[in-house]
């Protein structure tokens, strides 16, 4: 049995190894795929008791690519046409009064528009790459996206019960199959939810004072500001806190300032109050571990290392939470069938009733005797002298 046991243990071991190789390539959409259908779950349970389980995975789905993937698309297009036009020296900004700033200011006589063009010509490089690079990369993104929302409908669909397999099939007890359950839950919600909740917040807010002060394409740069306000520390100062310097530079300096202000007393707020209310306390994590998280993730997974590094340390904090609290729930007792048998060992068995009937003096031997000379005088004779 056991010969059995670990050869299929090792099956599995390279069963593993050889899917890990198989899924790493595309792992960043998996797990992408993992977060967006958790994400969809609520919508989808309520959903479903009206149009049915598939439609309303495919109609989450769509919704998700026109709420997602379009505008992402819009921003990608348009950073590549400003790009484009910055390499060829069509600059939509005011040079001469940047300069004359630079250069009364400060006593710095910089030529910008160059330095523009550099700008832009390394950033279009850096887009488009060689045409093989930029071929393989639409092509590895296109079949990321595409599984992607083939997990994403097999998870609403079945995710779930998958859940529900793993819970009965746990070596742990169900109670403390529900607690851990529970906490990773409220862990991933917290920063899932709370990550989204608070960069749309700052987005919009910073997107209103760009507005005020007169900044234009102020719909784009407020998308911009949403997607950075998913990066603590950095957030939308990027943005806002560029353009206030650009204000000040090319001399309207009390839209500049007025800018910097709302920037740093109301959008940065945001993200030092509201951020630590909406995500540390829901996930139960220090503001610590999430940057941590934050930072690590995207550097091993890209972008999507912004969700699932947050959730792999608050899974690990879980998991020892509930181990700790839960230790004398986690040591199984001792089975009734291990005392009745250490009960058993005790009794004497056949060969220690031998053995001590041997040892007493007054064993079968004695007993024979006795009955013989109770025999006897039961026959009425005499015992012998």
């Amino acid at each position: 049995m056991k010969r059995q046991q670990a050869f299929l243990l090792g099956c599995i071991a390279v069963a593993a190894a050889v899917s890990l190789a198989v899924v790493l390539p595309f792992i960043e959409y998996v797990l992408g795929a993992v977060v967006l259908a958790y994400l969809l779950m609520p919508l989808h349970g309520r959903l479903s008791d009206r149009v049915g389980g598939r439609v309303s995975a495919v109609l989450l789905i769509l919704s998700s690519v026109v709420a997602v993937v379009v505008p992402l698309a819009f921003v990608a297009l348009r950073l590549y046409r400003d790009m484009r036009e910055l390499a060829r020296g069509n600059i939509d900004l005011q040079i001469a009064a940047v300069e004359a700033t630079l250069a009364e200011e400060f006593g710095i006589d910089v030529d910008v528009a160059p330095m523009l063009r550099t700008a832009g010509q390394d950033g279009l490089d850096l887009l488009t790459g060689s045409v093989g690079d930029v071929f393989a990369t639409a092509m590895h993104t296109g079949m990321g996206f595409g599984l992607l929302f083939f997990l994403v409908y097999y998870t609403l669909r079945d995710g779930p019960a998958l859940v529900e397999w793993t819970k009965e099939h746990s070596p742990l007890s169900r109670e403390i199959s529900d607690e851990l359950y529970g906490q990773i839950e409220q862990t991933t919600w917290g920063v899932v939810i709370g990550h989204i909740a608070v960069a749309v917040m700052q987005g919009l807010i910073g997107g209103l004072g760009l507005w005020l002060a007169g900044i234009p394409k102020v719909f784009f740069w407020t998308f911009v500001m949403i997607i950075l306000g998913l990066l603590p520390l950095v957030g939308a100062f990027a943005v806002w806190g560029a353009a206030s310097a650009y204000l000040v530079a090319v001399g309207d300096t009390a839209n500049g300032l007025l800018l910097a202000a709302y920037g740093l007393l109301v959008v940065s707020s945001v993200d030092n109050f509201v951020r630590p209310i909406v995500i540390d306390r829901r996930a139960n994590l220090n503001p610590g571990l999430i940057l941590l998280g934050v930072f690590g993730g995207i550097y091993v997974l890209g972008f999507i290392g912004l969700f699932v590094g947050p959730v792999v340390l608050g899974v690990l904090i879980a998991t020892v939470k509930t181990y700790v609290e839960g230790y004398e729930k986690v040591i199984e007792p001792v089975p009734d069938a291990e005392v009745a048998a250490s009960a058993a060992s005790d009794d004497p068995g056949p060969l220690d009733a031998e053995a001590g009937a041997l040892d007493d003096p007054s064993g079968p031997i004695d007993d024979a005797e006795d009955r013989s000379e109770t025999d006897g005088l039961a026959d009425g004779a005499d015992p012998v002298e």
